[in-house]
């Protein structure tokens, strides 16, 4: 990939998450930059709140929680959702991916809030 590439999803992922990303050796970050940041979170459409909206649900549909906090917390620190939503998205979920996913979804957003709140005070 060009720099031009590797800085353009650089500069997304930096959008993205609230926070600079260093460049990093590796087929997996190429891909992850050159690619998933510079070409598919950066195309027209879908805006990033959209975007996480949308891995938020697949990421609890998958039980993937881990990944779906550093979500949650870029979404606050973006200021994407507000707490409540974040919650309200839970509850939703709870309905189309089952009832203890959702509510693995509901007990990490709440522990997350808590934390970044926490933080602020």
């Amino acid at each position: 990939m060009t720099d031009d590439v590797r800085q353009r999803g650089l500069d997304m992922m930096q959008q993205v998450y609230g926070w600079h990303v260093k460049d990093a050796p590796g087929d997996h970050f190429a891909y992850t930059v050159d690619h998933l940041f510079a070409d598919i979170w950066s195309r027209d459409g879908l805006s990033i709140r959209d975007r996480r909206l949308l891995l938020l649900g697949a990421m609890t549909a998958q039980g993937i929680f881990d990944m779906a906090e550093v979500q949650v917390r870029a979404a606050l620190h973006n200021q994407e959702f507000t707490s409540d939503q974040l919650q309200e998205i839970a509850i939703f979920l709870c309905h189309y991916v089952g009832w203890p996913l959702g509510t693995k979804l509901d007990l990490m957003t709440r522990s997350v809030i808590a934390d970044v709140k926490k933080k602020q005070d």
